[in-house]
């Protein structure tokens, strides 16, 4: 059984199998998190990263779906990039953001990972609710946790008080079903 973890801090920093990676779907480095993770690994990420672009990624990485690559100077063995749906952009459908925890997981267990962090996807500069962020995150992680082959620890490593508030809420919300 999977044990939910909701701090603030800063996800490179974290001792997991893999930390997710909110990115943009050219794979090549942004701001916010998708950036930080870029300066912590080293440019081995984005030589890999490159790569994965010149060979199975040409059109970039669509929303939802996720990728892999190696952790590089990060604690985590492993980074899983995934595009969260951008509201401004028009994607406002929330099976999109389901689909970027769900398949998030689904990778790192076919990685063999045990354990996982991460961000507040599409959350911020791609104008998502952290309320509702926190809710689809949430609902994910614990049908994972109900699986014999879930997770061991799923962290949701956030930026701010107000996003770790947010998250704490959906839980304390999902703990009284």
């Amino acid at each position: 059984m999977s044990r939910i973890e909701i701090v603030e801090g800063d996800i490179t920093k974290q001792k997991v199998d893999a930390i997710v990676n909110a990115a943009n779907s050219r794979l090549l480095g942004g701001g916010g998190v998708d950036g930080a993770i870029h300066r912590a690994a080293g440019p081995g990420l984005l030589e890999e990263c490159r790569e994965l672009r010149r060979s199975t990624l040409p059109d970039g990485l669509p929303p939802g779906d996720a990728v892999a690559t190696r952790g590089h100077k990060l604690r985590a063995r492993w980074v899983i990039h995934t595009v969260g749906p951008n509201r401004h952009a028009g994607q406002t459908d929330p099976d999109v953001l389901r689909r970027c925890f769900a398949n998030s997981l689904a990778l790192a267990r076919g990685l063999g990972a045990t354990s996982i962090a991460f961000p507040a996807i599409s959350a911020g500069v791609y104008g998502w609710d952290v309320r509702e962020v926190a809710r689809i995150a949430l609902e994910v992680a614990h049908a994972d946790a109900d699986r014999r082959d879930g997770m061991r620890r799923i962290r949701f490593v956030l930026f701010g008080a107000a996003a770790k508030a947010a998250f704490d809420e959906a839980e304390a919300a999902w703990s009284e079903r």
